[in-house]
Formats: structure tokens, C-alpha cells, sequence
């Protein structure tokens, strides 16, 4: 495109001064507009989105803290402290990161907000240091619930004024586009009509990546994310191109992970679970990949309710998560494939310990799901999925570990085989059970 521009230029010099002046002002404003729409794009990817994604994360942390809070206050347990620590260490990076040039308005208040709720939170914590249970539990009451509340409420407006912000700047791109495109020709025509050769090659040239870039603000405001403009070259608009492909990335991100969640338990599907599993391994980074399972839970649910068998599955989802936070890593992912079946990726040394806290949570649980009756009958009467009347136990839960430095190539396929085959094993076997299989 520069080649074309010093050609022209060449030519223009050579031929008429004035054309000289017309092509000059055409692709002046061309690139002074395509320079400030890729301004105002990468001000869009790289502080709209990035503020979005942390007051997302915000939300989270604060639902995290909130739920640990509460067991702590109830609990007691000096493990749950050491993880509400952990929490407030990562609500602190959050805040930290916030705090990044440019400043808005609403930033700056959503910050003040953030400093009240952490002095609050350090002055609760300076209390469960003593040891004052009672203080400690009035202070949660009366300041870190209610700041809480506050600033979840306030994270809630600002993500959604966040959502409008955005959308509105995306609308607004293809008026911008369309406005540089009608005084970039209005330009061109009125060097065409002295050199009709130089103006035809610029305003093909231009018209195309326009037009181009205008279709693909057009598509990503309608949602269409996986949109590439097909502009070719080095030049600013290539760039744009690129920017363009590089936020319609980053929104099908954002729209696959929040469909991908499970609603019944927010934990992350198999997308998340996939997309993990694929960068461990890119990685060469060992690890555990637990397969969960519940027995007889067809047959609960049949027994007792839709309801009652989306109570177990949530239940369960908080047992994985509250042993992963308890005797795994901050790096082990806690997933929900659908139904009964979950998934834990964790450290390759501490697989075989969660399965064995796993099965003795859940044992301790799954006598509640039942009514008296059934607990001290150790089972109950019913139709197994072919229709045949029997007696089955109580639910229990089968736990395929995998290690992935058992394979020499180690994939997504491999593992899932040998998790299924470990699974038909296990489900056949009396009681909660769990098998480790890490023979290359």
C-alpha cells in the first residue's frame, strides 16, 4: 500500500500539483481516521474488556470469600482460614490490578469501595488472629456482610453499565468506518477527475479494506465473533484486521465459558475441562485427572424427585470444590461434565489423596439424602433401567484416577478411555471406590 502511495505520489509530482494536494488530503484522512479507530479498538480490547474481566473476577472472589466466611464463622477450622487468606491475596492482586492508568469516574469510586471493604476485612482478620470468635462474628455481621452486599451490588451496575459501554463503542465503529469511507471517496473523486488512473487505484484500494472493516463491525455487533476481515498485507488496515480478529476472539471466550458452566452447580464444562486438559499437556506439565461417578442415582432420582437429585448434584459440587480448596492447589480445576459425572484435574502427587478425602466426605454426606427409613435399611426397593424390580443400596461414588505420565504421549482421548475403563470396573464393586492407575 506504500509502494501504491509513493508511486502515486511519484506521479502526481510528475503530472499536476493539484492532484498532488487531493490524493495527499485522501490518504491523510484515511490514515488519520484508521489511525484513531485502531486507537479507540485497542483501547476497547485492552482496558474495556480487561476492566470487565476483573470486575468479573471481583464478583467471584467476593461469592468465594462470602461462602468461606460463613464456614469459617461456623466451622471454626484454622484450614478454612489459611484459604480465606488466599482469597483476600487474590481479591488484593484484583484490586492492584484495577488501579492501572486510565482512571474513570466510576472506576475510582468502584476503588473506594474496595479499600473500605479491605480494611474491613483485615480488621476481621486481625480478630480471628486472637482467637475472639465473638467479635469476630459481630464484625462479619456488621461491616464485611454489608460492605459485601454493597459492593457486590455495585460490581453488578458497573459490569452491566461495563456490558453497555462496550456494546455502544462496538455500534458505534461501523458509523465511524462508514464516515471515513464517504470523505476518503469524496477525496478520491476529485482526483480522478484530473488523473483518472492514480484515483481509481487508491479508491479500489480503499474502498475494499473499508468496506471490509465496516462488515466486520457490523457482524461483531450482531454477534457474529468468529468474523475475520479478509485484508491482507502490513499496512494500518491489515493491523485493524488483526485487532478486529484478536476482540472477536476474546468475546467468543467470554460466550463459551459462560455457556459452558453448568447451571446447576457453576463449575466449569467441557469446554474449560477440554481446554485445560490440552494446555497441560502442551505444557508437559504432569497431572491427575480424576473421573467421578455416582452409583444408583438414576434410581434415587426416580425414588426421590427431579429436586431431590439436583440438591445431590449440587451438594456434591460443593464437597469437590471444599476438598480441592482443602488438600489440593490453587491450579486444580474442579469441573461438572453433566448429570452425575464430574471431573478434578489436579497435582500428579495429590490425586490419590482427594479421591481417598472424596469418598470419605461423600460417605459422611450421602446418608442425608435419604429418609429414615431408607438410612437404617442401608437400601431400598426399586426398578433398575431395564424395568426389573431390586434392591439397591444407598449412592456411593467411583473414582477413576488417571495419571498422565502413565502414557508417553499423553492425550484428551487416551485419558478418557482409561477413565471409562476404570470406571465399568469400579461401578461393579460393593461400596465407594477409587483406582489410581499409573502402570505406562
Amino acid at each position: 500500500m506504500r509502494d501504491l502511495f509513493s508511486t502515486v505520489t511519484k506521479k502526481v509530482i510528475i503530472g499536476y500539483l493539484v492532484i498532488v494536494l487531493f490524493s495527499l488530503l485522501a490518504v491523510g484522512f484515511a490514515l488519520f481516521k484508521l489511525h484513531q479507530q485502531t486507537r479507540d479498538t485497542e483501547n476497547l480490547v485492552n482496558i474495556e474488556f480487561r476492566t470487565f474481566e476483573l470486575v468479573r473476577d471481583l464478583q467471584q472472589n467476593l461469592l468465594a470469600q462470602e461462602n468461606i466466611e460463613k464456614q469459617l464463622l461456623i466451622l471454626r477450622d484454622p484450614a478454612l482460614s489459611e484459604l480465606r487468606i488466599n482469597r483476600n491475596n487474590e481479591f488484593t492482586r484484583y484490586v492492584l490490578a484495577l488501579k492501572r492508568p486510565p482512571l474513570t469516574t466510576e472506576v475510582q469510586d468502584l476503588i473506594k469501595l474496595l479499600n473500605a471493604y479491605r480494611q474491613a476485612v483485615n480488621q476481621l482478620t486481625a480478630v480471628l488472629y486472637l482467637g475472639d470468635w465473638t467479635q469476630a462474628q459481630q464484625l462479619s455481621t456488621d461491616k464485611t456482610v454489608a460492605l459485601r452486599v454493597q459492593l457486590l451490588n455495585f460490581l453488578a451496575d458497573f459490569r452491566q453499565q461495563q456490558q453497555q459501554k462496550i456494546n455502544t463503542e462496538l455500534g458505534r465503529l461501523p458509523e465511524h468506518t462508514g464516515a471515513a469511507f464517504q470523505m476518503t471517496v469524496f477525496l478520491s473523486l476529485l482526483g480522478i477527475c484530473l488523473s483518472a488512473p492514480v484515483a481509481i487505484a487508491v479508491i479500489v484500494n480503499i474502498h475494499r479494506s473499508v468496506k471490509e472493516l465496516k462488515k466486520a463491525t457490523q457482524k461483531i455487533s450482531a454477534g457474529r465473533f468468529d468474523h475475520y476481515p479478509e485484508i491482507t498485507g502490513n499496512d494500518e488496515f491489515a493491523q485493524l484486521a488483526n485487532d478486529f480478529a484478536l476482540m472477536g476472539q476474546k468475546l467468543t471466550e467470554l460466550e463459551q465459558l459462560h455457556l459452558d458452566a453448568n447451571p446447576l452447580t457453576l463449575l466449569p464444562g467441557n469446554l474449560a475441562i477440554d481446554r485445560e486438559i490440552e494446555m497441560r499437556i502442551s505444557n508437559n506439565q504432569p497431572f491427575s485427572h480424576l473421573y467421578i461417578d455416582l452409583d444408583n442415582f438414576k434410581v434415587y432420582s426416580d425414588r426421590y424427585g427431579y429436586k431431590a437429585g439436583s440438591d445431590v448434584l449440587a451438594k456434591v459440587g460443593e464437597l469437590l470444590k471444599q476438598i480441592v480448596g482443602e488438600h489440593g492447589s490453587s491450579q486444580d480445576l474442579v469441573g461438572h461434565i453433566g448429570g452425575d459425572d464430574y471431573v478434578i484435574l489436579s497435582d500428579i502427587s495429590s490425586g490419590e489423596l482427594l479421591a481417598q478425602k472424596i469418598i470419605e466426605g461423600f460417605n459422611a454426606l450421602v446418608p442425608t439424602f435419604y429418609n429414615e427409613e431408607d438410612r437404617k435399611a442401608g437400601s431400598f426397593a426399586g426398578e433398575d433401567r431395564y424395568g426389573v424390580k431390586r434392591t439397591f443400596p444407598l449412592m456411593t461414588i467411583s473414582i477413576a484416577v488417571i495419571a498422565s505420565d502413565r502414557y508417553e504421549y499423553p492425550s484428551r482421548l487416551a485419558i478418557s478411555q482409561d477413565c471409562a475403563r476404570v470406571k465399568e470396573y469400579l461401578k461393579i464393586q460393593e461400596g465407594s471406590n477409587y483406582m489410581l492407575e499409573r502402570r505406562k
